[in-house]
């Protein structure tokens, strides 16, 4: 007989308790039957069978059973799988030793529940089905285990506790409640059945349906027991309506649930635990379920922290829920129980003092005490670490000290970026760092209780500046001459550190630094007077100064070159001559180093200073056009440059030829490729607007039949280009002008049929009709004309009709047809 559905009763929590260490208050050594959680990895000891249930459940079911006494196949002894009752490829029930979640439900196949992970599960069922027929193969699959439990003998006040979890998925057959997939479990003695150990679930319809028909699902009541419709569409075709393929979303699901119960009050004897899980009676309709097994019989046991910190407010603790269990808790003196305090998991707030939590749950079935002494601790401070410091790179030592901390020091921790930290395994108040070489921050960290969260405080950072490096000087020799005063650049590289200053020598051995003082990476050396070498001064941070590699500057007694040259940096148009002049006034003799495009370059003798030289450039592109000098007798060249900057030459456009009607005015437009190019000066200016914009107007009266406009633009740098337009005006009021002929044969002449406009600014409609009507051309695009043929065919020679709409330059409609020949 079925149970009410709606089970009060039976109290179910899942609780995850990832990262606490739990304590039992109280722990019995009862040890649990042999494999009661199937933790050998298969169903020895267990009593299994399988079945249909066409002729109804229980006891009137078709069975086969497999007794635990005998091996696998026969019996369950090392079975770890027993196939769906004449389905040998469907796994009826299933030992579930590697866990993953449900495909209609998602929730874990082996569960964690109250902080307890369960290791092992078991799979009653599958989706299978059958239908009922004409031949009497009817019902669906029953598949249940049993063991037989010998209750160790002993006082009824001693607890024996057992703890199962169930979760199970049901396929709504819409059928009467009594014959709905169901899921079950059993708890009997040898004459009556333990009820709170014992619940029955099935999707309950409102029992509507007449000789097996259809029966409406109780939805609010399906949701009130904590069932939840799948995501999922049930893998079978509609049983009532297999025809259409159609797969229903019919699929149900409740998650873990735990039950509990004592059976020290059948101390001696031997109780029966079943799980059975039935597909519908009527067949077609599916239902299956997960059962694990805790493996402790021992008593009740409170879960949760045993060494908290003082008022840590996220502690919970919980047992294993009792089905219509009553709960009573008691914590120490200071602590809060903020929720929880008549279920079987409570969150509190912890207090200054330790003590015991106590909890008490009893039903029917059983009436457990649990205690769990608690120990509390003072949270710590972190203290301050002293002192920031700054060291030089290699060999270096600095003292750390750790002041105004609360608790123990536990180690020290060091990180080059305070986000990655490296143990160190000091626990004294003081720490010497040496010989670093990188920039390290130091903490101590401060515990008074694994209980409490570490602290670690304010950090130390001891600086490293890297070892000063001198490095060198380029060009490390160089050749000099008298009154030089270029090419005496000496750059640095290669250091570490600052430069402090640059320092001279005449003889490499007393030094002496540059006034003014020059800390740049570079120094410029001229107009020397002796043979000198350099150096620089390089420190980095509080590191000993190292001095860089010398660099040697050897003067040789005789005079530099000199001249000015004009112009030294220019720009000019594309196209133009540019005359380059040097005045030189020491040297020898001279030579071009870019000679294309370069006219008068001389005959490289310089007879008398000073000597002026004028060349003639025209460069195509921007140039630099080398002169180099020598005064004989001095090693070095003089190099004088003359960039030209030549403006690449620009289009300037006055727009395309055009042809209007007398008084039309028309807009002319200038345009050009440079956008600099913004000055713009039409020729000649008669019949314009204004002559010296872009875009000026030209109107034409009566007598003027042609007109050509230049328009010339000049950019930023006062280059130009030009542009022109043809203009031809015709003595006629605006229209549309179409010839009376065309001879489309392909010599290029008279080919296309197009209307001519004049003063019309735009044509809206250009269409072309055989003599039955039919069109057979058709545009608005002004440059479009028809080409004789219909469809990819030439049409035959001889009359058609065109008709034509524009809009002049006044804005007026203009609309006109006739005919025209075509010539074959």
């Amino acid at each position: 007989m079925l149970l009410p559905f709606n089970h009060k009763w039976i109290t179910v929590c899942l609780v995850l308790f990832a990262s606490c260490i739990f304590t039992p208050a109280f722990s019995q050594e009862q040890s649990c039957p042999a494999n009661i959680n199937f933790a050998s990895g298969d169903l020895t000891h267990w009593f299994a069978y399988t079945g249909n249930n066409k002729d109804g459940n229980g006891p009137t079911a078709i069975m086969e059973r497999y007794d635990s006494t005998v091996a696998a196949p026969a019996g369950t002894i090392g079975a770890s799988t027993i196939y769906e009752y004449q389905l040998p490829a469907v796994p009826g029930i299933n030992v579930n030793t590697t866990g993953g979640t449900d495909f209609f439900g998602g929730f874990p196949k082996i569960p964690v529940i109250n902080g307890y992970q369960y290791s092992y599960s078991i799979l009653l069922g599958s989706t299978s089905i059958t239908h009922s027929n004409s031949n009497g193969t009817a019902g669906g699959y029953i598949r249940g285990i049993s063991y037989n439990i010998s209750v160790p003998a002993g006082p009824p006040t001693e607890p024996y506790t057992m703890t199962y979890a169930y979760a199970m998925v049901l396929e709504n057959g819409a059928h009467n409640s009594n014959e709905q997939p169901l899921f079950r479990a059993t708890l009997q003695t040898a004459d009556s059945t333990i009820y709170c150990a014992s619940p029955q679930y099935f999707l309950p319809t409102l029992d509507n349906a007449v000789n097996h028909g259809m029966a409406t699902l109780d939805t609010a009541g399906a949701l009130a027991e904590g069932f939840t419709p799948s995501r999922q569409p049930s893998p079978n075709v509609d049983p009532n309506n297999s025809n259409s393929g159609q797969h229903l979303y019919d699929v149900w699901w409740k998650s873990w649930r735990e039950v509990t119960f004592d059976l020290s009050p059948y101390r001696g004897q031997q109780v029966t635990l079943t799980f059975e899980a039935d597909n519908c009676r009527p067949g077609g309709h599916f239902a299956y379920a997960y059962v694990a097994l805790r493996n402790s019989c021992g008593g009740l046991i409170i879960s949760g922290d045993s060494d908290v910190c003082i008022n840590n407010n996220n502690l919970t603790y919980s047992v294993p829920a009792l089905g219509g269990g009553n709960y009573q808790w008691s914590v120490p003196t200071g602590w809060t129980i903020i929720s929880g305090d008549s279920t079987n998991i409570i969150t509190v707030k912890a207090g200054a003092l330790g003590g015991k939590i106590t909890a008490n749950e009893q039903n029917s079935c059983a009436n457990l005490n649990a205690v769990l002494p608690v120990t509390t601790a003072t949270p710590p401070v972190g203290g301050i670490v002293a002192s920031n410091a700054r060291v030089c790179a290699g060999n270096n030592s600095n003292t750390l000290t750790v002041t105004g901390q609360v608790g123990n020091i536990l180690e020290w921790i060091a990180s080059p970026d305070g986000i990655n930290w490296t143990d160190i395994a000091d626990k004294t108040t003081t720490y010497t760092a040496q010989n670093l070489t990188t920039t390290t921050i130091y903490k101590a960290v401060i515990q008074t209780s694994i209980a409490c969260p570490n602290d670690s405080g304010t950090a130390a950072v001891i600086t490293v500046d890297p070892k000063s490096v001198g490095g060198v000087i380029s060009p490390a020799n160089s050749l000099f001459c008298l009154e030089q005063d270029r090419y005496g650049i000496l750059s640095l590289s290669g250091n570490t550190g600052s430069v402090v200053d640059w320092q001279t020598s005449g003889d490499g051995i007393n030094w002496s630094n540059v006034v003014p003082l020059d800390t740049d990476s570079s120094y410029n050396a001229t107009n020397i007077t002796s043979s000198t070498d350099y150096r620089t001064i390089v420190k980095s941070g509080v590191c000993p100064a190292d001095t860089s590699a010398i660099a040697a500057i050897q003067l040789f007694d005789v005079y530099f070159p000199k001249t000015t040259i004009d112009p030294a940096d220019t720009s000019v148009c594309y196209g133009a001559h540019v005359p380059l002049t040097a005045v030189i006034g020491r040297g020898s003799s001279y030579a071009w180093a870019y000679t294309d495009v370069l006219n008068n370059q001389g005959d490289g003798s310089i007879p008398s200073t000073p000597y002026t030289l004028t060349a003639d450039a025209a460069p195509i592109a921007s140039t630099n056009y080398i002169l180099n000098i020598e005064n004989e007798g001095c090693p070095v060249i003089l190099k004088d440059t003359f960039h030209i900057n030549v403006v690449p030459p620009f289009v300037v456009s006055a727009g395309h030829d055009t042809s209007i009607v007398i008084n039309q005015p028309l807009q002319l437009q200038a345009t050009s490729t440079d956008i600099t190019s913004n000055t713009f000066t039409w020729t000649p200016a008669f019949n314009l607007d204004n002559p010296n914009i872009s875009n000026p107007v030209a109107t034409f009266g009566a007598g003027v039949t042609n007109a050509s406009y230049t328009v010339t633009g000049i950019d930023s740098t006062g280059c130009f280009a030009k542009g022109t337009i043809n203009i031809k005006i015709y003595d006629l009021s605006a229209g549309l002008y179409v010839p009376t002929a065309f001879t489309p044969n392909g010599d290029g002449l008279n080919d296309v049929f197009k209307p001519i406009l004049l003063g019309i600014k735009a044509l809206t409609l250009f269409s072309i009709y055989n003599r039955w009507g039919q069109l057979v051309f058709s545009t608005s695009n002004p440059g479009q004309g028809w080409d004789g043929t219909f469809g990819g065919v030439a049409q035959n020679g001889g009359a058609y009709v065109w008709i034509a709409d524009g809009i002049d330059y006044n804005g007026t409609v203009v609309k006109t047809k006739g005919n025209v020949i075509l010539i074959r």
